[in-house]
């Protein structure tokens, strides 16, 4: 009998929802540096084979959990940053569990490099003259710095008292002026000022 289309695809993935909740458990009782893979498959209850057919180690596991944000990006998504706190929301504990350690900044230079790369294709795209009044990686760098700083250091790192919504529109609020301002395009180099006439 042919197997159901679609199932291959939701065994794979409650496989990995179950190797990823094991991994984030770990995370809070051991800390990352001290957990093995072989801590996550006993906690998993999946083989070794298993594990490996899927993650290369538990690097590319903790990693995994950044696919969510990239979709959070679809293109004329407006919700996107609303997303990604709601991500940090979600993973709060696990954030504090590793603040310092090496699997926190491992994390936090994907996820840089991640939002980067989106920010970049979403503000490219309200700048299509091409060039800004300040360089557009100047621009997105502020973007994303501020959405982590914010988000992590800040919001999480402090237990403020916000919901991802409030965090959200408070991003918005701080960040939208100062990318308004560097996305307008560059006057042209040898355009004059306008004059008032003569009377001539």
């Amino acid at each position: 009998m042919p197997m159901p289309e679609g199932r291959p695809d939701r065994r794979v993935r409650r496989t990995k929802a179950l190797l990823r909740s094991a991994l984030l458990e770990l995370i809070q009782e051991k800390g990352y540096d001290r957990l093995t893979v072989q801590d996550i498959i006993d906690r998993a209850d999946v083989g070794r084979s298993t594990f490996y057919a899927h993650f290369r180690d538990k690097e590319d596991l903790l990693l995994y959990g950044l696919a969510e944000i990239r979709e959070a990006f679809r293109p004329g998504q407006d919700t996107a940053t609303l997303q990604v706190f709601e991500h940090f929301a979600r993973s709060a504990e696990v954030w504090r569990a590793m603040v310092g350690r090496r699997g926190g900044e491992l994390f936090l230079r994907h996820l840089h490099s991640l939002l980067a790369e989106l920010i970049r294709e979403q503000l490219a795209a309200r700048a299509p003259a091409g060039e800004t009044v300040v360089p557009l990686e100047a621009v997105v760098e502020f973007a994303t710095s501020t959405l982590i700083g914010l988000g992590t250091r800040w919001w999480l790192g402090k237990g403020v008292p916000l919901t991802p919504q409030e965090m959200d529109r408070l991003y918005r609020r701080l960040t939208e002026p100062g990318i308004r301002a560097g996305l307008r395009p560059a006057a042209e180099p040898n355009r004059r000022p306008a004059t008032a006439s003569s009377g001539r």
